[in-house]
């Protein structure tokens, strides 16, 4: 894999710059939602500050009142605030008091961490990154179907489960954070310029350089992150599918390639890292170096101050280091915060991405409702790509009444799918319309025209969920007889009352403890329970056998009566049923007529079709 390439420069750095412009906006108006939260952690983040700075003067004093009483002459050490021990006060009893408020200082900052660690996690955890994953999952169920044949499903779920915690990143790792840098900052440039100014600034010489240095880094990590967010993506597609194949890579005894496979993308993720490792193990090292030489000149110009009496040794000297200390801490927390900026940038270009993607089938702003449709459906010079480069239905024209049973059959890719998933608008056609009941379909409310249509692909998704659930997945609040009723209907009663726990059996992942014909009759009884007043049975019967399969056909001859049905199908004893069978090949229509029309007519349907069921073609001639 080629290595990640720099940001773009001069006139191409443009669009890469407004969109990094347009994310931190975006950030920000989402970090402002929880600004009282934030000031609060910042709040607390500076009284871990300041307790910390109580400690080191508390050092500094007694080191000062230690000198005091062993050096005659020496200056009297500064107590806070202007007050000083009582003369009765013995110099132990000072010490003592002076240890129990260092201690009593560390305890409260100890107790202020815990807070603070559990107020950062409550904001990040509880609520940011629960709600971006809601609004993420919402999002994509408004998606149409374009979207998800153009993101991979390793990819969406990386960017629900990790992108989310980036875009946290950026309230508590970069905006907390960098408000606690600017004002402890601040806080701790006043107080080394009250104990001698003309020494904070000589230790303050190198601050541009360290900027630079973070600045630089910065730009240097942001393709890194990109890359590795690619690759991550990549490792959770290749498990998916190693996971969902595993039946196949077993049946071939392909263990070895699979396992080399995985090896691989895991080998990916693991070197982008390292390569991010390598560049910050330069980064927070050579912070750190520059902010030795702030020691350096400390030690040097403020020893000979100290030696000159200028300062005093505890409270100026040791103080000023223990401040100086603190201020390089945080001048290693700005390489910490520019790592988190370039994370979260990564992280929410990619959530953002989704939050601000067009859903594609939308309402229209006059859409009407639909309560119950007759089902008539028209298409009228439809045209369809699933890609702009590639058509998949050329200026298709049909009229199929209201209750008819139409058969769609034709070879792979003549546009059978297409067609079916044009009818709930899983997608809308490129040219013509399609009719619900003579009025175009994107004139009904979407939510409307979807419960018109039932439909049992040739592989149905069940849930793990007990059977009753599954049934009345599309009618939560389907009574117990409407949902044996519906099963009656699908002939799956029988089965389920042989479950141990009958209706209330818990189904394993995709009903995993169901064979293939009753996870389709189960699918059978979810769409009649809808009481759709269209039915689309995409191959229903193509994965189970003979035995099985006279069961399913016999259960749909009750439910497609008195509904429009679209039956795809390859098996002879299915197509038949239908009143008229459509022979599509490549985008359009190809033949039309009854089972006993197309048996006898030279094509697709007498060549293929009756071939496949086993007939002989010159008796069906």
């Amino acid at each position: 894999m080629p290595p990640p390439s720099p940001p773009p420069s001069g006139s191409a750095a443009r669009p890469y710059l407004r969109r990094q412009r347009y994310l931190l906006g975006r950030l920000l108006r989402l970090t402002s939602r929880y600004g009282w939260r934030c000031l609060g952690l910042v709040l607390l983040n500076l009284s871990l500050l300041a307790l910390g700075l109580a400690g080191i003067g508390g050092v500094g004093i007694a080191i000062d009142f230690l000198r005091e009483q062993v050096q005659s002459g020496s200056p009297p050490a500064k107590f806070p605030f202007g007050w000083y021990p009582p003369a009765d006060w013995s110099p132990r009893f000072v010490l003592l008091s002076l240890g129990l408020w260092i201690f009593a200082a560390a305890a409260i900052r100890a107790w202020l961490a815990f807070l603070t660690a559990v107020s950062t996690n409550r904001l990040g955890q509880g609520r940011i990154v629960v709600e971006l994953r809601a609004s993420i999952y919402a999002k994509m169920q408004r998606m149409s179907f374009r979207f998800f044949d153009a993101n991979a499903t390793g990819s969406l779920i990386n960017r629900v489960t990790g992108d989310t915690q980036s875009v946290r990143l950026f309230i508590d790792g970069v905006v907390v954070q960098a408000l606690n840098i600017i004002l402890a900052t601040l806080f701790y440039l006043f107080c080394l310029v009250q104990i001698h100014a003309g020494l904070a600034l000589a230790c303050f010489a190198f601050l541009p350089l360290l900027g630079l240095v973070v600045i630089i880094f910065s730009r240097w990590l942001r393709p890194d992150y990109e890359e590795g967010r690619k690759r991550v993506d990549r490792l959770v597609l290749v498990f998916e599918e190693l996971a969902r194949g595993m039946g196949v890579v077993k049946s071939f005894g392909l263990q070895s390639w699979a396992e080399g496979r995985f090896v691989e993308a895991n080998g990916a993720v693991r070197d982008q890292k390292n390569n991010v490792f390598r560049k910050l193990t330069i980064l927070f090292p050579l912070v750190s170096l520059l902010n030795q030489l702030s020691l350096a000149v400390l030690l040097g110009y403020g020893g000979w101050l100290a030696i000159r009496g200028e300062i005093p040794i505890g409270t100026g000297l040791i103080l000023f280091a223990g401040i100086l200390q603190q201020l390089n801490a945080q001048a290693n927390a700005i390489g910490t915060v520019a790592d988190s900026l370039q994370q979260t940038l990564t992280g929410a270009d990619r959530v953002y991405e989704i939050l601000d993607a067009e859903p594609g089938i939308l309402d229209r702003e006059d859409a009407v409702p639909l309560e119950r449709a007759r089902g008539e459906v028209i298409f009228d010079h439809v045209a369809f790509r699933f890609k702009p480069e590639s058509t998949v239905l050329h200026d298709l024209s049909l009229t199929v009444r209201a209750g008819e049973k139409i058969a769609i059959v034709g070879p792979t890719g003549s546009g059978k799918t297409a067609l079916i998933q044009l009818i709930p608008r899983f997608y809308d056609p490129d040219e013509g319309r399609l009719l619900l009941d003579g009025r175009d379909l994107r004139d009904w409310q979407l939510d409307d025209v979807r419960r018109q249509v039932g439909l049992v692909f040739q592989e149905s998704f069940l849930f793990s969920a007990p059977v009753s659930a599954n049934i009345a997945f599309g009618c939560p609040g389907a009574t117990p007889e409407a949902i044996e009723r519906a099963a009656r209907l699908a002939a799956a009663h029988e089965f389920i009352e042989k479950l141990p726990l009958g209706y209330d059996t818990l189904l394993h992942e995709n009903g995993a403890n169901l064979s293939g014909g009753q996870r389709q009759r189960l699918a059978l009884a979810r769409a009649i329970l809808l009481d759709p007043a269209i039915l689309i049975l995409d191959d229903p019967t193509a994965a189970v056998d003979a035995g099985t399969e006279q069961e399913i056909l016999t259960a749909m001859d009750r439910v497609m009566a008195g509904r429009t049905t679209f039956i795809v199908a390859h098996r002879f004893t299915t197509v038949r049923r239908a009143d008229r069978i459509i022979v599509l090949d490549r985008g359009h229509i190809a033949a039309v007529g009854t089972h006993e029309q197309l048996s006898k007519q030279p094509g697709y349907y007498r060549d293929a079709i009756l071939a496949e069921s086993g007939e002989d073609k010159g008796e069906a001639a």
